[in-house]
């Protein structure tokens, strides 16, 4: 009877545990399933942010490419940089005076460079503007909108220093930006109205998100570069990159030699660069690049003015 006893309990124990595990193991694999789907939501967040990256690097990197901007490649860690090739030095002064122009107006026959930010300002925008100043330089800024009371004195600061304030975008999101024309028309005059009632500059200079030969937008561009036209507004891209696009980690020695490079291929160097907190080789770069370009033989830094002959990736033609 004993041996009975024991047995129905030994009986009832396995029972007890089998419902034990018939709710555990469910549970737990519905708990290994959750955490699993967390962690994939966490990787394909940022396996999409990583991509957008890529894709504003190509877009860069193709709009350089059809404006001859770019001469080659080097591959440093992860990622290609933009380098260019160096040129003979520029002989315009003799040339124009062996051409049988007066020596004065010889003089007047200086090739510009425009050095153009893009995306601020930020945290590194002062820090650029005392660079500027201590040269005596003056830049194009290419802002987008921002309404914390920290950047509205350097909205002012740049118009008051006597740099050229102009328009990239209000957003600066790509994909609502390009829906439509309607929508790249409210986001540019909600920075337009916005940068006039913070500096009083009403500004007609812009440049596209991407540059014009962007690939991202759903609107075709000639169309866009036409309601700028009605709008009598004009576009600049840009023929020189400083190549701080990219988003992996670019040295202010390779940014120097991406912007020399090619300056004196061009009787108007637009470079591009960006004014953004996490370009702090930009800022490194910059009073160098500038001294380089100052020993230039009939060069001259200057801001985009209506003057200003427009670097376009394309045309509305």
């Amino acid at each position: 009877m004993a041996e009975n006893d024991a047995g129905l309990a030994a009986r009832r124990r396995r029972i007890r545990l089998i419902k034990k595990l018939i709710i555990i193991v469910p549970l737990s694999t519905i708990l290994i399933l959750f955490l699993l789907c967390i962690v994939l939501g966490i990787r394909l967040h940022l396996a999409t942010k990583e991509l957008r990256n890529l894709r504003t690097q190509i877009e860069t990197m193709t709009a350089a490419e059809k404006t001859g901007e770019v001469e080659d490649t080097v591959d440093s860690g992860s990622a290609q940089l933009y380098t260019a090739l160096e040129v003979d030095e520029s002989d315009r002064r003799e040339r124009a005076v062996g051409n049988g122009v007066p020596e004065a107006e010889a003089e007047e026959n200086f090739r510009k460079v425009y050095l153009t930010f893009d995306d601020g300002p930020s945290s590194n925008t002062n820090r650029i503007l005392d660079i500027l100043a201590e040269y005596d330089v003056k830049a194009t800024f290419f802002v987008v909108g921002k309404e914390e009371e920290e950047y509205q004195a350097l909205y002012k600061r740049i118009v008051e220093e006597g740099h050229t304030l102009a328009m990239h975008s209000y957003s600066h999101k790509y994909d609502e930006i390009y829906q439509s024309i309607d929508s790249y028309a409210a986001d540019l005059s909600k920075l337009q109205e916005f940068l006039y009632d913070t500096t009083g500059v009403w500004c007609r200079y812009c440049r596209f998100p991407g540059g014009s030969s962007n690939t991202v937008s759903s609107v075709d561009m000639h169309d866009l570069i036409a309601y700028l036209d009605e709008q009598d507004m004009s576009y600049f891209d840009w023929n020189i990159s400083s190549g701080d696009a990219a988003s992996a980690y670019i040295s202010p020695e390779d940014i120097i030699k991406n912007c020399m490079g090619n300056i004196q291929s061009f009787d108007e160097a637009m470079i591009l660069m960006h004014d953004a907190s996490n370009k702090d080789s930009t800022v490194e770069a910059l009073p160098v690049l500038i001294e380089r370009i100052q020993q230039l033989e009939d060069t001259k830094i200057v801001p985009i003015t209506d003057d200003t002959e427009p670097i376009h990736h394309i045309s509305n033609d």
